[in-house]
């Protein structure tokens, strides 16, 4: 009953609405002057008799019928004023009609076809109850839950990835810190804590954020993500041999075919190693093959674009296909960027972020070119 309330008020409103201009438009008609008319009429027949007999002189009768002519005009004009108003008043009326009753007949009738107004009222505490797959609404159940029990461990430690997926950055460090706090440390939650604040500072591994990798490393000693981060650390502030035997140390490890391993060898080659050239190439999509950089020397300017082309292409095709591989989702964001296509990077980094929510280098790499990243601030 109180939807039905609300929405004869709404229509009732919207019609108030619309109908004001026509209301200023319709004035009131001016009062039947035709008498007037008449009675001026006679007046002027009357000078011309008396005129006629002489009963007043000329320049009388000139100025007399002056007068009578302006008082007939006006009378005159007023009458037609006066139809003119009419006429409008009907058309106001048709409109008005229409507004009050024709808009909401049809808007009812869309209502009962495609609405639900056998639906009872479900208020917030009743859709929180049942949220159901709307994530929105189980983020808003568990946030109460631990407004309430603020030393819910698993709560939060389920909020943590939820929020950095959501890209709620600030929110997710908190979640994380509380679930370490009071679950304890795991390879997990530090590797989550420390990417979260790599992609808080635009891709840059802080000490904090070191120091969490480390320490996931010390529980987990084979998670090559973790371990990638230390060298990363270790790179960034300039300490180029440790980070490259860290990184040599993950290619070491790494099975063949990795999805990462050519994430690795570019990092063992940038801090001063050698890369052998079938490691470096072996399982990534997209790359040339020495025929294929055999063939681009001899090629045209056109033709060179149209082969990169193609294999940036062919690269996005890969990934469709098996889109497990972070390396590929990084090279094919930075393969659009560098050809001017913003629009497919900018899909390309979200497909990425997509398949790797929690990946700090796409975010970072975002930054690097200039791309937006869902969901954060700037």
């Amino acid at each position: 009953m109180v939807l039905w309330i609300i929405l004869a008020l709404l229509t009732a409103a919207v019609a108030a609405v619309l109908i004001a201009p026509f209301a200023r438009g319709g004035k009131v008609a001016p009062a039947d002057r035709t008498g007037e008319v008449e009675v001026y009429r006679d007046q002027l027949n009357e000078l011309e008799r008396d005129r006629a007999q002489g009963l007043i002189e000329p320049q009388e009768a000139e100025y007399a019928r002056a007068e009578i002519g302006r008082r007939l005009l006006a009378a005159a004009g007023a009458n037609a004023d006066r139809q003119e108003g009419a006429a409008k008043t009907g058309k106001y009326a048709l409109v008005t009609s229409m507004v009050t009753l024709v808009l909401p007949v049809v808007g009812l009738c869309l209502y009962l076809t495609l609405g639900s107004p056998g639906l009872p009222d479900q208020p917030l505490e009743a859709r929180l109850a049942n949220p159901g797959n709307n994530v929105a609404l189980l983020v808003a159940k568990a946030e109460r839950h631990l407004a309430q029990n603020p030393n819910d461990g698993a709560g939060w430690d389920l909020l943590a990835p939820i929020y950095f997926r959501s890209m709620r950055l600030g929110d997710a460090e908190m979640a994380y810190r509380n679930a370490i706090r009071l679950l304890g440390p795991s390879a997990t939650r530090l590797a989550g804590l420390g990417e979260t604040l790599v992609a808080s500072n635009d891709g840059i591994v802080t000490e904090d954020a070191r120091s969490a990798f480390e320490e996931a490393v010390r529980l987990e000693p084979d998670n090559p993500r973790s371990r990638f981060y230390v060298g990363l650390g270790l790179e960034q502030a300039g300490r180029a041999a440790e980070a490259r035997s860290v990184f040599e140390a993950i290619a070491k490890d790494s099975p063949a075919g990795a999805p990462w391993l050519e994430l690795v060898n570019q990092h063992i080659a940038k801090n001063g190693g050698t890369v052998a050239p079938d490691q470096s190439t072996a399982q990534a999509p997209g790359n040339p093959t020495q025929e294929d950089m055999a063939a681009a020397g001899t090629m045209s300017q056109d033709d060179r674009q149209a082969m990169i082309r193609g294999m940036v292409d062919s690269l996005a095709a890969r990934l469709k296909e098996d889109p497990n591989n972070l390396e590929g989702w990084l090279r094919l964001v930075r393969s659009y960027t560098v050809l001017g296509d913003k629009e497919k990077a900018q899909e390309a980094l979200k497909s990425g972020l997509k398949q790797f929510p929690s990946s700090g280098e796409l975010v970072a790499l975002a930054n690097e070119m200039g791309l937006a990243v869902e969901g954060t601030t700037q």
